[in-house]
């Protein structure tokens, strides 16, 4: 099937850094591209929507910012909490209606989103005001963002689009992920391990490793799907997860990997490390919880049957964002 093809057949997932399965709400594309081609004059209608219930709005990501919990999502919504995710606010400006995907923070003040439309937001002041500081085109959707530091980053997105700056976001350039047979994937979350090596995970049971974060070379997995998510675990393995349940782990950085049993075959987008306590979740209300870093997990299916597309630490506990908003914290 040629490039042309598969961009007519695909409908790209509403949910950051990590999935490319749920279907956008009809009209979504329109919207985003009308607003990320709405003229200098118009600068009112390029802001966020506005909404009454904030953490009702569908969310893509969420991270923390020092003391705060930020998470983004559809039509530029970034809400914002101080209070371990009690109460929740919009961020005061954010330029953009395009649907947020993915977000990082270096510290309490600086931080970085990226979204549909190939645009990347940046923010120095705790995520309470944003400017554009990249934008590659109507036609890109990028779905995750990783500094390494202040100046070196790496965003990527759909059909293997990725660009690296070097100076801090200033000016980008395009990487590429994959060649031949391994080029033009998907490529859904960015993740660094202690080595310092950048790993990307990707669609048809691919991630990529690379030492420089601009030089990737792919690694293939005993499972031919969508892997959304990934993380380094503190004993040096890699854990990664995605369609049908399926969570793979390394102990030999990508040589090998032994598939985990998950309790579910329900699709897991997202994971988050609580000391030694493991977390992931996915779609249909599936949660699974390790206690021996990914060697083992139970699972669980949330009466809400919510689709869980992030993870953050809250209070000692996990707080989960869905495309139904915020997430009642569980202990």
């Amino acid at each position: 099937m040629n490039r042309g093809a598969r961009r007519t057949l695909r409908t790209l997932a509403s949910i950051a850094a990590c999935m490319a399965a749920a279907l956008q709400a009809p009209g979504a594309g329109a919207a985003d591209a009308a607003a990320n081609r709405a003229p200098a004059a118009g600068v009112a209608r390029q802001q966020a929507q506005k909404v009454a219930h904030p953490e009702r709005a569908p969310l893509m990501a969420a991270t923390r910012a020092g003391a705060r919990i930020v998470a983004v999502g559809d039509f530029g919504t970034v809400l914002l909490s101080d209070d371990e995710g009690a109460s929740w606010r919009q961020a005061a400006e954010v330029p953009t209606r395009v649907t947020l995907t993915g977000v990082q923070f270096l510290d309490a003040g600086r931080g970085w989103a990226v979204a549909h439309g190939g645009i990347v937001l940046a923010t120095e002041d705790g995520g309470e005001h944003w400017r554009v500081a990249h934008r590659a085109g109507a036609g890109t959707s990028f779905f995750s963002v990783h500094f390494a530091d202040a100046r070196r980053g790496l965003v990527v997105g759909a059909f293997g689009a990725a660009i690296a700056t070097e100076d801090g976001g200033r000016t980008w350039n395009e990487v590429t992920v994959g060649e031949g047979e391994f080029s033009d994937r998907h490529l859904y979350q960015i993740f660094a391990d202690s080595s310092g090596t950048t790993w990307i995970t990707a669609e048809s049971g691919v991630v990529y490793r690379s030492t420089d974060a601009r030089t990737f070379a792919p690694v293939a997995l005993p499972y031919r799907g969508s892997i959304w998510g990934g993380m380094a675990l503190p004993d040096g393995a890699i854990l990664v997860w995605g369609m049908g349940g399926h969570v793979l782990r390394s102990q030999d950085a990508g040589a090998s990997w032994r598939e985990i049993p998950s309790g579910t075959e329900n699709p897991l987008t997202t994971g988050l490390l609580l000391g030694k306590r493991l977390v992931l979740a996915g779609l249909g209300g599936a949660v699974l919880a390790s206690d021996d870093l990914g060697a083992s997990f139970r699972a669980e299916i949330r009466p809400d049957r919510l689709s869980y597309t992030a993870a953050v630490e809250a209070a000692g506990a996990p707080l989960l964002t869905s495309l139904s908003g915020i997430a009642a914290t569980r202990h």
